[in-house]
């Protein structure tokens, strides 16, 4: 570790250290709950520090970030997450790249990925992004809305694609308890969703950060997604993604 490097090894200790303890008092197995790791900007060292540490499921949400860091980081262990927006010309970067996509909510887009992932003879699971709060400077559908993407999304020609489940990003600006009521409403929500649509498409919830996580996980996430908590403050962010 350089002395510019944070403790990446303790930073994942106490952080799953703390997953397991706010597991146990939620009355929850811990190992049902996956730490993504968000290395979004992060250089190529910290990762691979994170690897050594035992930590193989890593989130990105940028194409041209993580396609410059993916072929150095090859390891067979590794389960790559993209979490970010994404315009539907870009999809052909996912299928082969990532085998996790959290931020599906167009058609458009389910479509562009289907056509990759047949293109790519693989698999893509992927969740649905629900914007819990509608708040406008969020992606996602409105809660009203997922009923009708979902049947539309199980019913269409989109083979390649696995429906697992839902995802949110809490507001930034919100208090701990109302993000605490944002992954409560989620939570009812994907339960709502798996009594009409099958548990089979709802067995995962992506939600929870570095601040809230322990919130998250209190009201049934199985993803946290991690970043300050593990890497540090996240470096500058480079420029936009290519077409």
């Amino acid at each position: 570790m350089t002395a510019e490097q944070p403790d990446i090894h303790g930073n994942l200790a106490a952080v799953r250290e703390r997953i397991h303890a706010a597991a146990i008092a939620s009355g929850r197995t811990p190992e049902h709950i996956r730490l993504l790791a968000v290395s979004k900007y992060m250089p190529e060292a910290y990762i691979k520090t994170a690897m050594a540490a035992g930590q193989h499921v890593f989130g990105e949400n940028t194409v041209q970030d993580a396609l410059t860091k993916l072929p150095l980081l090859r390891d067979p262990a590794n389960e790559w997450h993209f979490i970010g927006h994404l315009q539907s010309n870009k999809a052909k970067h996912i299928p082969g790249n990532f085998s996790w996509f959290h931020t599906l909510g167009s058609l458009k887009l389910a479509n562009r990925l289907a056509q990759q992932c047949r293109l790519h003879d693989t698999k893509l699971n992927v969740l649905v992004q629900a914007n819990i709060s509608n708040d406008p400077d969020k992606h996602g559908l409105a809660v009203a809305g997922i009923d009708g993407f979902i049947d539309s999304l199980l019913s269409g020609n989109y083979t390649g694609l696995s429906l697992c489940g839902l995802m949110t990003i809490g507001q930034r600006t919100a208090s701990l308890p109302e993000r605490q009521r944002e992954f409560a409403a989620l939570r009812e929500l994907s339960r709502a969703c798996a009594t009409r649509f099958g548990e089979q498409y709802f067995t995962e919830l992506s939600m929870g950060m570095s601040n809230d996580f322990e919130l998250a996980i209190q009201e049934g996430a199985t993803i946290v997604r991690v970043g300050s908590a593990i890497f540090g403050a996240r470096p500058r962010r480079p420029s936009p993604d290519p077409p």
